[in-house]
């Protein structure tokens, strides 16, 4: 890999035969790395390729994928700066894996979902879809972009002691006025994830991407 190309670490899994052109976006969590979700990025698209690059920000040795002043409280200026070097990473990636660029679908959990949030808000034709595991809102435009139709799964803990169903409210309604079609699924769970809300996730992306 070239320092050019290599902006982000990450890990690329081929796809596997010819049943789908589908790659998966996998961005973890806080503390997380590039090998965090290939286990559930296979459980939600069997044979799907897979692309999970490493956030490049370090809260105290934790990896993230943009800065954030306080629990809750983001860096606006670093979020759309990383989420834009994140989306330019995504079209690098692929030319040099030759993807399919109009079927790229983000699976993003907890800061990994906010910075995926960012870029369908930055970057609206990057992404074809996504699968949002306890979200919040990355930041608010001064006018949405333009989501038509774009397939977005989210997933809320109802008992999530870090994001508030106030938060998750707000991020559904960004979303449907950019014209996204946002489909929640809320969860009897805190802020970890649940094998429950994993398989209403896979069965949502057999169906609608």
């Amino acid at each position: 890999m070239t320092s050019e190309q290599e902006v982000f670490v990450h890990r690329f899994v081929p796809a596997e035969g010819n049943t789908t052109s589908m790659t998966l976006l996998l961005l973890h969590g806080t503390g997380g790395d590039e090998n965090d979700l290939l286990p559930l990025g296979a459980m939600l698209a069997p044979g799907a390729a897979l692309l999970s690059p490493r956030g490049r920000v370090s809260e105290n040795g934790a990896a993230r994928f943009f800065r954030r002043l306080s629990e809750g409280v983001f860096d606006e200026a670093d979020l759309k700066f990383r989420a834009t070097e994140l989306a330019d990473f995504i079209e690098r990636a692929v030319a040099r894996y030759g993807l399919d660029k109009d079927n790229i679908v983000a699976v993003g959990y907890s800061n990994g979902a906010n910075i995926a949030s960012a870029m369908m808000l930055l970057r609206p034709r990057l992404i074809r879809g996504a699968v949002l595991l306890r979200p919040m809102v990355p930041f608010v435009p001064e006018s949405p972009p333009r989501l038509t139709d774009v397939p977005v799964f989210i997933a809320a803990g109802q008992f999530d002691p870090i994001i508030s169903s106030e938060e998750t409210e707000k991020l559904i309604a960004l979303l449907r006025a950019a014209g996204a079609d946002v489909s929640v699924y809320p969860v009897a769970a805190g802020h970890n994830l649940t094998s429950e809300e994993i398989e209403r996730a896979r069965l949502w992306l057999a169906s609608r991407l």
